[in-house]
């Protein structure tokens, strides 16, 4: 039975996610694909981000939010090539604001005057703090709130792979353990969470790639649930879409030995001896220990994001960021791309945009913050269940919505965890402070599915992408037999060699190419970035086969796998074992 808390009662608690992520774009064009898409993600989200979260520190405000950054993310912050080329990038800004600011004089539009110098000293306080402030280091700033207790940081696959639809186990295995690594060297610590790319997630089963994707059909075979690599892993926790929950099995009990946790927030479950009826629904409002084997290994649990007031904060049609007063995305200036109107009217053309009122707009992220928290409330109140455990609201975004999609939006959160941290009547918590003071009691069979359009696969596998599946199924087993016989030689050209074929494959296997054919925002550039990377690994697995019988290997080959090293220069510590044998095969 649902208990409803007076006003001035807890009435649970509130975990904003946020997730970081960039395809690998360094050295593979510039604009209007390709480098320039993690500079504005930098200069638009991550560090008004941080700068965000530090200035409320400084206010003794403890804000509480769990991110993601994604291992291909932390590999490019931590590139000399991005430390050099940013600050150009934030200079070129700079300048073309001021172009604007001269041309807008000329023209007598003061107030697009005024907003061209509001660009320009944006800019300039962003190249001032990255090149003294944080001295280039970003992932140390990102470190170093997760110190102050206000971020929880989470990993990733290494280049967000869609692990339910790879073909090879050890391909999920390798991109689970690639995102472990990094996060290891670039933060100094084991994770506790890891970030299901587009909330993906298949249980174990016997599976089948889908028909014309693969000829000859290959034979079904049972595959390891996705929880079973994170769980192997130490990992504690994920995030998945509240779909999985309500077509997945009826939760159950369950009891913990504390015993042999390998690392992990808790040891084995069991079954309760005697199990008594579950009395709640599957409520989106509770963590979960999930999977159909979790009495084999120590279990991994889940949050359920919530599908009210996700769509509140992200939909442009039926959210906050379609307000009328906020800057507009797609009417831009150039040179220079930046923007000076609002929203206005969705249903109008470009043409008829009005000019941009930072003021007006900074009004309606105070209100939207506002009914955000009050809406919050209101479902933890009359929707969660009540028992021991207080409910949570699991609330994941991408991270580039708040800054980049949506300008006002990291003003928007602002207000959110500052109120929030301040609210007796609800907690604001991190996924890992919420799982050590409450940890799951029952235990669920998701379904299988992601975060996309109806919960399904479809955005990522359909008519217009089964090519690219079809080469990454082939390099999958192509760097699946290299791996089983030539991974642990001791030949160190042979390795090298080995290694990259495995950052190609990697690369191939990132979830943005089929994202963007299949929503047309960069088709071409995304088939040309798969072409390019299944030729590459291919390339790569012939030489690497060649060398290990003794052949001659040309000048020209050394020299491309040189170039392949500059241009991919991700992954450092990978290890071609991973896409061999597979630990703990399923049986």
């Amino acid at each position: 039975m649902r208990v409803v808390r007076s006003m001035n009662e807890s009435v649970g608690c509130l975990a904003i996610v946020l997730h970081s992520h960039v395809p690998y774009v360094l050295g593979h064009g510039t604009w209007p694909h390709g480098s320039e898409m993690l500079y504005e993600a930098v200069a638009e989200t991550y560090m008004p981000l941080i700068t965000m979260l530090e200035a409320l520190l400084d206010e003794g405000v403890q804000p509480k939010l769990t991110v993601g950054v994604t291992p291909v993310v932390a590999e490019q912050l931590a590139d000399s090539r991005f430390r050099d080329w940013f600050p150009k990038y934030l200079q070129r800004k700079i300048d073309l604001a001021q172009e604007n600011e001269m041309e807008f004089a000329r023209q007598g539009h003061d107030h697009l005057v005024y907003l061209a110098g509001q660009w320009r000293e944006r800019y300039s306080w962003l190249l001032r703090d990255f090149c003294e402030r944080y001295g280039g280091d970003l992932l140390a700033a990102f470190a170093g709130l997760q110190e102050r207790g206000c971020l929880d940081l989470l990993t990733s696959a290494a280049t967000h792979g869609y692990l339910p639809l790879l073909y090879e186990d050890a391909s999920i295995q390798a991109q689970v353990r690639q995102g472990i690594r990094t996060y290891e060297r670039c933060f100094g610590q084991r994770p506790r969470g890891f970030w299901l790319p587009e909330c993906a997630y298949r249980p174990r089963y016997i599976w089948q790639p889908r028909a014309n994707v693969m000829r000859p059909e290959p034979p079904a075979r049972l595959r390891k649930g996705v929880e079973e690599f994170l769980s192997e892993n130490g990992i504690d926790f994920s995030i998945v879409d509240s779909s999985l929950l309500r077509w997945g099995e009826q939760p159950v009990p369950v009891t913990i030995d504390w015993e042999n946790t390998l690392g992990k927030m808790w040891g084995r479950i069991f079954h309760v001896r005697e199990p008594q009826p579950y009395a709640g629904d599957k409520s989106p409002y509770l963590a979960y220990f999930v999977g159909s084997h979790f009495e084999d290994h120590p279990p991994v649990a889940v949050f359920i994001r919530d599908p009210r007031s996700s769509l509140q904060v992200w939909s442009g049609e039926r959210g906050y960021p379609g307000d009328h007063w906020y800057l507009d995305f797609h009417k831009k200036h150039f040179p220079g791309g930046h923007r000076y109107w609002r929203v206005t009217d969705d249903r109008q053309d470009l043409g008829s945009k009005q000019d941009y009122s930072p003021e007006m707009a900074a009004d309606r992220a105070r209100e939207n913050a506002g009914h955000f928290l009050s809406m919050a409330k209101q479902i933890l109140r009359h929707d969660a269940p009540h028992n021991a455990r207080a409910p949570v609201l699991c609330a994941p975004f991408d991270a580039e919505l708040f800054g980049h999609w949506w300008f006002e939006g990291v003003q928007w959160l602002e207000h959110v965890l500052r109120w929030t941290a301040l609210d007796p009547e609800i907690e604001l918590v991190t996924c890992s402070e919420y799982l050590e003071r409450y940890h799951p009691a029952t235990a669920t069979a998701l379904s299988e599915g992601s975060w996309g359009q109806g919960g399904e696969h479809g955005v990522w596998m359909n008519e217009d992408t089964e090519w690219t599946w079809q080469r990454v199924y082939d390099a999958e087993k192509d760097m699946n037999d290299l791996a089983l016989r030539h991974a642990h030689s001791t030949d160190s050209s042979l390795r090298a060699i080995l290694q990259q074929a495995a950052r190609e494959l990697l690369l191939l296997e990132a979830s943005d190419w089929q994202f963007l054919i299949t929503t047309w925002s960069a088709r071409d550039y995304a088939e040309a970035r798969a072409h390019g990377h299944h030729n590459d690994f291919k390339r790569m697995a012939d030489m690497a086969r060649r060398y290990a019988r003794g052949e001659c290997i040309q000048d020209n080959e050394w020299n491309y796998l040189g170039h392949l090293q500059d241009r991919d220069r991700i992954f450092p510590d990978i290890d071609p074992a991973w896409f061999g044998a597979v630990e703990h095969a399923a049986l």
